[in-house]
């Protein structure tokens, strides 16, 4: 059993309103050194298949997970 994490987020290029709105709010908090903030996704979840969970769950990302076209993403195993 494994434990994946999937960590999503838009590659650079690609407007993050997200990203854009957080910043501008937390530059109205005071918090003016805030610059680039991105805003991404992360899934969680358990994978029976250990020994194959990186290939599989880069699959899964091209597959489903990810917009790849848009999206870059990131796989911990633990």
């Amino acid at each position: 059993m494994a434990k994946i994490r999937v960590h999503i987020f838009l590659k650079p290029g690609v407007l993050d309103v997200q990203g854009k709105a957080v910043e501008q709010a937390l530059h109205g908090l005071g918090w003016a050194g805030v610059s680039n903030a991105r805003v991404g996704k992360m899934i969680e979840f358990d994978l029976a298949d250990a020994a194959n969970a990186e290939a599989e769950v880069k699959t899964m990302c091209d597959t489903l997970l990810a917009n790849t076209v848009i999206e870059s993403y990131r796989i911990e195993v633990a």
